[in-house]
C-alpha cells in the first residue's frame, strides 16, 4: 500500500486480512478484497490477497507496475502462465466492479467520492475434515457498517444498512447468488485441492508445540504465570489454566494466535495467582502435534 493511505485505512485492511480459522484437520481458502479510497487519491486502490488455511499463496495490488495477480505462496508456483493471465483478468473485472458499486453506494448516502471510503470483500470455502464435503462464504461491507452477506443456504442474502439492501436487490434480480454457488462449490474446492498438492510439505505438516512457563512477580507481590506455545503448526490450538484441576476464568490474560514470521505460530496465556500457590495451577496445551494433550506446572517438566 502507498504510502499516503492514512492509518485508519490500513488498520482497516489489516483486520479484514486475518485468516480464518479452521476445525483441525479441516482446510480452507479464502480470498480477501478491498477497494480503498482517500483524499489525494487519483484512483482507488485495489488489494487482493489469498490464503489457503493460515498461508497466503496469491497477491494482488493495482498500485503495482504493471498490476498483476502474483504467486506468493512458501512453496514453487507451478501454474502455468495462462492460469496467471486468467487470474490477472478476473481481479481487474473485480475491480471494476467494485468501482461501480462504489458509486452506486456513495450515491445512496449523498457521500463524496474523493473521502475516505472502503469496500472489502470475502469470499472462499472450507473443505471439511475426512471427506470432500464443504462449505462456502461470501461477505461485502461498505465503510466497515453496511453489509451484504450470502446466507447458509447459497440462495438468499442478508442485508444490513441502505446500500447493501439496494445492492441486494440488484444481485436478487440478476441471480448472483447462483454464480457464487456454483463458484463456491465447485471452483473454489478444486482450486483449494489444487493447492493443497502443490503446498502438501507446508499444508499438511504438523510442527510439535515448544510450551514453556514463566514466572513474574507483580508490584503487588501476587504472581503472573504465563504460559508460552512457540513454534507450532497448523494455527489450531487451546490453551487453558486450571486450578486445583478446575478451569480458571479469573485473572486471566489470553492473547490471540499470531504468526511467527517462519510458517509456524505462537501462543500465551497469563494467569495471576496468589505468592506460594504457584503448584495449585497448570497450563494445558491441546495440539493436534501433540500426541495427548500437554500439562504443565511452573518449574516442572510435562506431566
Amino acid at each position: 500500500m502507498g504510502a499516503m493511505a492514512p492509518r485508519t485505512l490500513l488498520l482497516l485492511l489489516a483486520a479484514a486480512l486475518a485468516p480464518t480459522q479452521t476445525q483441525a484437520g479441516s482446510h480452507s481458502m479464502y480470498y480477501f478484497q478491498t477497494l480503498l479510497t482517500w483524499p489525494g487519491l487519483m484512483e482507488p486502490q485495489f488489494v487482493t490477497v489469498a490464503f489457503v488455511d493460515d498461508v497466503r499463496f496469491e497477491r494482488f495490488n493495482s498500485k503495482a507496475q504493471p498490476p498483476r495477480m502474483e504467486h506468493c505462496a512458501l512453496w514453487v508456483d507451478q501454474q502455468r502462465p495462462e492460469y496467471w493471465d486468467g487470474r490477472t483478468q478476473l481481479t481487474l473485472e473485480q475491480s471494476q466492479m467494485f468501482r461501480e458499486t462504489l458509486k452506486e453506494m456513495l450515491h445512496v448516502y449523498q457521500l463524496s467520492e474523493t473521502g475516505y471510503h472502503t469496500i472489502q470483500n470475502l469470499y472462499g470455502c472450507d473443505l471439511l475434515s475426512g471427506s470432500y464435503s464443504s462449505h462456502g462464504q461470501y461477505k461485502l461491507s461498505f465503510n466497515g457498517h453496511d453489509y451484504i452477506i450470502l446466507n447458509e443456504d447459497l440462495r438468499t442474502w442478508t442485508s444490513v444498512g441502505k446500500a447493501a439492501e439496494m445492492l441486494r436487490r440488484k444481485w436478487e434480480e440478476s441471480d448472483f447468488a447462483q454464480v457464487v454457488k456454483t463458484y463456491l462449490q465447485k471452483e473454489c474446492v478444486k482450486l483449494l485441492l489444487t493447492q493443497l498438492d502443490y503446498g502438501r510439505k507446508i499444508l499438511l505438516r504438523t510442527d510439535i508445540p515448544q510450551v514453556h512457563v514463566t514466572r513474574k512477580i507483580r508490584v503487588d507481590g501476587k504472581i503472573t504465570l504465563r504460559c508460552l506455545v512457540l513454534n507450532f503448526y497448523p494455527a489450531e490450538i487451546t490453551l487453558t489454566w486450571q486450578r486445583d484441576g478446575s478451569n480458571q476464568t479469573l485473572d486471566i490474560e489470553l492473547v490471540e494466535t499470531r504468526p511467527a514470521g517462519d510458517g509456524t505460530f505462537q501462543k500465551w496465556a497469563a494467569v495471576v495467582v496468589p505468592s506460594g500457590e504457584e503448584q495449585r495451577y497448570t497450563c494445558h496445551v491441546y495440539h493436534e502435534g501433540l500426541p495427548e494433550p500437554l500439562t504443565l506446572r511452573w518449574g516442572k517438566d510435562w506431566e
